[in-house]
């Protein structure tokens, strides 16, 4: 069975909280994990991996945190994967060539290479907006009113009175 490991999972549903608030908004990795239900020291290691390999920007000092790097629509499932994952590929020859011995004369590494290659591009065509929480999760996670929890960058922010 293929598997996408947690803290991949975890990542892609951390971002997909984050694109759910307006462009530019900074989060500490408390109010990720808050808004998200998941564990604050899984948290802090996945947005400290995302922002090294920039898919966030992070701010320090007061108010400081984690941001989006570029637009959710611009930012797909596969680079979030690579990101904490490295290379996206079905066999480890895929991902670290010279990895197996057998690779000079493997029947069917060119096989899972190509096969690696559809199911890297299909991630990458997925942007992490589709990968938003619908609305009433969102509400859920975000602490706002359903009806205040948009499918895009520009949605209104949470005020302190929906909160």
């Amino acid at each position: 069975m293929l598997r996408i490991t947690k803290e991949a999972d975890y990542a892609v549903q951390l971002l997909g909280c984050l694109a759910a608030y307006p462009a530019g908004r900074v989060h500490t990795a408390r109010e990720a994990a808050a808004s998200t239900g998941l564990p604050l020291p899984m948290v802090s290691k996945i947005l400290r991996g995302l922002a090294r390999e920039r898919v966030l920007a992070s701010q320090r000092g007061a108010g400081g945190g984690y941001r989006l790097e570029r637009e959710p629509a611009r930012t797909s499932v596969a680079q979030i994967i690579r990101a904490v994952e490295g290379p996206i590929s079905i066999v480890q020859c895929g991902a670290e060539p010279g990895a197996c011995e057998r690779e000079p004369y493997c029947p069917t590494r060119g096989h899972w290479t190509r096969i690696s290659r559809e199911v890297e591009r299909t991630l990458e065509s997925i942007p992490i907006t589709d990968m938003m929480p619908e609305p009433p999760t969102a509400a859920r996670f975000l602490g706002v009113g359903e009806s205040e929890v948009g499918r895009s960058s520009t949605s209104k922010a949470p005020t302190k009175r929906n909160r």
